[in-house]
């Protein structure tokens, strides 16, 4: 455990797969603040999940505009940390504008993307969970906030989808892909531990962790 560590990890993957929950153990084990999104502040959201095709647009800019501000705090000398995690990146934001919005709007929204993105620091490591649908849905179920509940299978596999096309072809920053399918970073340790030695080591190209389930 004496490998130096990544400055700004970011951990990302489809809604239910466990970035935040894997996020706030790291960042505790580094002993460093958090970047998390927050999805309870954006009251467009609930109307989103109820009728995506009316609530795309100021749903997504809420969140970008969010996601700049939280950003915009690496840039700035006092803020920095010895560490720094994050549960988003923010070429996420634009994976969810293709997926929802139509052409017109997405052409707004690229504009005022390239405007808020300019100069957005790149991680040293960038953590992508991966897990099937049907596990998400029932993660999404046990959880049981009030206004996901309204997500459909539909909406989750072009998700999916879209994260496993974007993540294929990207190579801006070292990368390690998780199968998180059937582990637990929240209430396993040797799941934990086993995933945080390993990425420690890492500095540059594209790396899997497919690990067996631990037993408790």
């Amino acid at each position: 455990m004496n490998e130096p560590s990544p400055r700004f990890i970011v951990v990302e993957g489809p809604i239910g797969v466990g970035k935040t929950t894997l996020a706030r153990r790291l960042a505790a084990s580094f002993g460093c603040e958090l970047l998390l999104e927050d999805p309870g502040d954006n009251p467009f959201l609930e109307r989103f999940y109820q009728n995506p095709r009316r609530a795309a647009l100021p749903t997504q800019l809420h969140f970008l505009l969010q996601r700049a501000r939280q950003i915009q705090g690496l840039r700035q000398p006092d803020l920095l940390q010895p560490v720094q995690v994050a549960d988003f990146m923010m070429e996420k934001d634009r994976l969810f504008a293709e997926l929802t919005l139509d052409p017109q709007e997405l052409s707004l929204y690229e504009q005022v993307y390239a405007h808020l993105t300019l100069d957005v620091p790149r991680p040293d490591l960038v953590v992508y969970l991966q897990a099937p649908v049907e596990v998400l849905r029932a993660r999404i179920a046990r959880r049981a906030v009030p206004y996901e509940q309204a997500i459909g299978r539909d909406y989750l596999e072009r998700l999916v989808e879209a994260y496993t096309r974007f993540f294929y072809y990207y190579e801006d920053t070292p990368l390690l892909i998780v199968n998180a399918a059937e582990i637990d970073f929240a209430g396993n340790d040797a799941d934990y531990r086993t995933l945080l030695e390993r990425l420690r080591g890492i500095r540059s190209g594209r790396h899997y962790f497919n690990p067996a389930p631990v037993a408790l």
